[in-house]
């Protein structure tokens, strides 16, 4: 494991060809907003400002993201991880090709990601947690993997990059993708106290929130997000949570109009924010860099 010089202090990827985004990988810094402390929020720094940084996913113990490494005039990605307790980051997935997207698997003892691999195909690989073990690819034949999600029976959804770009729902036993929707965004939730995926999608010129349920396979409306707004998150089972410049709001499932305010990020963020994790009232976000 190597060990990346520690950030201190205080206060999107949305390419769609991720192979050929490495050329040009604009700058992104991800902070961790902490919601519940004795003294209201606050707000402290997890990666550089230099590179890129992004896709962060949140659990208990830290944060696994997307981090740019650069040598030799040339760049490419591995997947990072920072430590809550010790406020460290180290590169936990030092190979010579690109990884993206970290996601925790259902077992809890491995982390799945986009692989860029060397012939430039994108695949979705597993890498145990238990480095002892190698890591492996899921799933031989389904690409070009951008985007993915799992349920809870090692199912999974995945946004496939494409002419559209479709959502298509499998199982690892499966291995093989089942059309769900087509036009597709770039973020993929599992809402476990409804058993159903969340994406959004263009419909009728209409930029939708909606649910798919793998049982039944059907597919439900659930609202109309923001023309700009590509990354959502879930602050509960029933709520939805957007950033708008540096701002986010939250609007709950139901379908309801009604839009509030939860969080004013702009001391921290003077551009945009675009990617979000939530979780046990903390939030880690992605800050674009000027």
């Amino acid at each position: 494991m190597k060990l990346i010089k520690p950030w201190l202090g205080l206060v999107s990827l949305a390419a769609l060809s991720l192979a050929t985004a490495q050329a040009s990988m604009p700058k992104s810094q991800i902070l961790l907003a902490d919601l519940n402390t004795p003294y209201g929020m606050q707000v402290s720094i997890v990666s550089d400002k230099n590179s890129y940084n992004n896709q962060p996913y949140l659990t208990n113990q830290g944060i696994y993201f997307t981090h740019e490494v650069i040598s030799s005039e040339q760049s490419q990605t591995d997947i990072a991880y920072y430590d809550l307790a010790t406020k460290q980051v180290s590169n936990i997935i030092n190979t010579p090709v690109s990884e993206y997207s970290p996601t925790v698997m259902p077992s809890k003892q491995s982390l799945s990601a986009i692989v860029v691999e060397q012939d430039s195909k994108q695949k979705l690989w597993q890498y145990p947690l238990n480095t002892e073990q190698a890591p492996s690819r899921i799933f031989d034949w389904i690409e070009p993997v951008g985007y993915h999600a799992w349920g809870a029976q090692s199912d999974l959804v995945m946004f496939i990059l494409g002419e559209p770009h479709t959502l298509q729902y499998t199982s690892v036993a499966a291995a093989k993708g089942e059309l769900v929707a087509s036009n597709i965004g770039r973020t993929l939730i599992y809402n476990s106290k409804t058993a159903t995926f969340l994406f959004s999608y263009t419909k009728n010129d209409q930029h939708i929130l909606a649910s798919f349920n793998p049982q039944s396979k059907q597919v439900e409306d659930l609202l109309r997000l923001p023309e700009q707004v590509q990354d959502f998150i879930l602050k509960d089972a029933n709520t939805v949570a957007y950033a708008v410049k540096n701002r986010v709001y939250m609007r709950n499932l139901s379908g309801s109009d009604e839009v509030s305010q939860w969080l004013n990020l702009s001391p921290y963020c003077e551009t945009n924010i675009t990617r979000m994790s939530y979780k046990n009232d903390k939030l880690a976000f992605v800050c674009d860099v000027k």
